[in-house]
């Protein structure tokens, strides 16, 4: 059975995070982060679709920056933030979306200097390689075949930025069976 387009930018994805040492090879389980994504992904959709033309890793690579705030609100307060009605509107009000990266990476992420060019350079290589896979998948423009399509990208850059930025964090998945050894309170 051939493989959805989801589930091909899922694997690039994983793979290139995986040599940037961004990610663990077992990715996290963040049911809390990837049930937003339902009302994040519908509340961004019209502005990623009407800037997909011009600026496509734009439109792209954005979902990738929502998902590592997303990450940090839930690290942060998650109470406060899940109560939040559209966190994607909040954020956008913030900066606007052309600013909406730089928006995140200062003022949700606190990152500066080299940390701040290193994440617009890793969120501009995913969005390429989501990009490139979505562009080779054969979809007719235009089509809700097509629509589908950049909607299954955006969901993996969104928790692919969701996994980048709790591995940032420190929050690392392990088997259970390699915490032998390892002391409890």
């Amino acid at each position: 059975m051939a493989k959805s387009l989801e589930e091909i930018v899922m694997e690039e994805l994983h793979k290139f995070l995986l040599t940037q040492g961004e990610i663990d090879e077992r990715l996290p389980e963040a049911f809390d982060i990837e049930e937003k994504w339902e009302s994040i992904g519908s509340s961004y959709l019209a502005d990623g679709i009407r800037e997909f033309n011009n600026y496509p890793t734009v439109s792209l690579g954005w979902m990738m920056y929502i998902g590592m705030a997303m990450a940090r609100y839930w690290d942060e307060d998650w109470t406060f933030y899940n109560a939040q009605d559209d966190l994607y509107a909040t954020m956008r009000g913030k900066s606007g979306y052309d600013l909406l990266d730089e928006y995140i990476r200062g003022d949700v992420l606190g990152l500066s200097g080299e940390d701040f060019d290193a994440a617009e350079r890793l969120v501009q290589q995913c969005a390429d390689i989501a990009h490139s896979e979505l562009m080779h998948f054969g979809l007719e423009p235009g089509t809700e075949s097509a629509l589908v399509g950049y909607i299954a990208c955006l969901k993996q850059l969104y928790l692919m930025g969701a996994y980048v930025q709790l591995h940032r964090m420190g929050y690392h998945m392990v088997k259970a069976s390699d915490l032998s050894g390892i002391p409890t309170a």
